[in-house]
């Protein structure tokens, strides 16, 4: 989930209620807020608290609130992490710590302190792009017999190295996608789902996909993959979430801009994402206006017969 900003760059709340009852209302399998795409590098702790604390509110227990608790500072995500315990949360998402360049045994420890500290499951996050950290094989099999380390976010585009991962993993270890663009390849060898940056503006369409898989319309699930790659791919023309919140300002969402040191999408991007966005939201309404004339003209056979 992005998270919603007032001109002043302050947590727009308001919006922020909108955003969670549009995924409630809209197939979301559970919210991960404060996240990369949250901007959570730059709330502050008690930002982090009242984002925690109002969603958790707003979701009502209707759909898991899973929250990114990560940090380079093992104290500092030991906080959080039980900071979003401690206010309900369902999960925990915890990135690799960045900048550091810890060991594979610093890394272990690292987590397993997060791990003895909390009573949630835990989703670890590898995502080497941002972090220059990925998580060794020995590592991450060691990690996966502590008590609540349960699932990866792998955000690594080799599927060869995700292919060994769900080969050597326990089978109650779960992987899923960090990569909307991989997602149904990683569902093909065995993953659980995605953990989405375009499900921000079409989350029952990233449902639909893994659902269709799951019930064996390979068909389906390929053909929703295929009418969104060019929109997934897009959506990483620059930094996550720079993209993803210029498209929700174009269709109207209005989050705001991001914080620095994130900037404004650059001009030629946001009018790619402008025409792909507004030729899709044509699309829609000449799809919606052919099933009303459709139904329309059903009736009148009906009435006439």
């Amino acid at each position: 989930l992005v998270t919603p900003f007032n001109e002043d760059l302050s947590i727009n709340y308001d919006k922020l209620k909108e955003l969670i009852h549009f995924h409630l209302e809209n197939n979301t399998d559970a919210i991960i807020l404060c996240g990369t795409t949250g901007e959570s590098s730059t709330l502050s702790i008690d930002e982090f608290k009242e984002i925690v604390s109002f969603t958790v509110k707003e979701v009502n227990k209707k759909i898991p609130v899973i929250v990114g608790s990560g940090s380079n500072n093992t104290s500092v995500a030991v906080k959080k992490s039980v900071i979003a315990q401690e206010l309900g949360a369902d999960g925990l998402l915890v990135v690799t710590p960045y900048y550091n360049k810890c060991t594979d045994y610093g890394l272990y420890l690292h987590y397993k302190e997060i791990n003895d500290n909390v009573n949630i499951p835990i989703i670890l996050y590898n995502v080497p792009s941002r972090t220059c950290v990925n998580i060794n094989m020995d590592v991450l099999i060691k990690l996966s017999k502590l008590k609540n380390i349960c699932a990866l976010k792998e955000a690594c585009p080799d599927l060869s190295r995700i292919s060994k991962e769900l080969l050597q993993l326990p089978n109650d270890f779960y992987i899923y996608s960090g990569n909307d663009d991989l997602t149904l390849p990683i569902l093909s060898l065995g993953g659980k789902g995605v953990i989405s940056v375009i499900a921000n503006i079409y989350p029952s369409q990233m449902h639909n996909l893994c659902n269709s898989y799951f019930n064996d319309d390979f068909k389906e699930a390929r053909k929703i993959h295929f009418d969104n790659l060019n929109l997934m791919n897009l959506l990483f023309c620059e930094v996550n979430p720079v993209p993803i919140k210029s498209a929700m300002n174009i269709m109207g969402y209005n989050v705001g801009k991001c914080r620095l040191p994130l900037g404004d999408i650059n001009i030629d991007n946001y009018r790619k994402l402008n025409k792909i966005l507004k030729k899709e939201i044509e699309d829609l309404k000449k799809q919606v206006y052919e099933t009303s004339s459709n139904i329309l003209n059903d009736n009148k056979i009906a009435y006439e017969y």
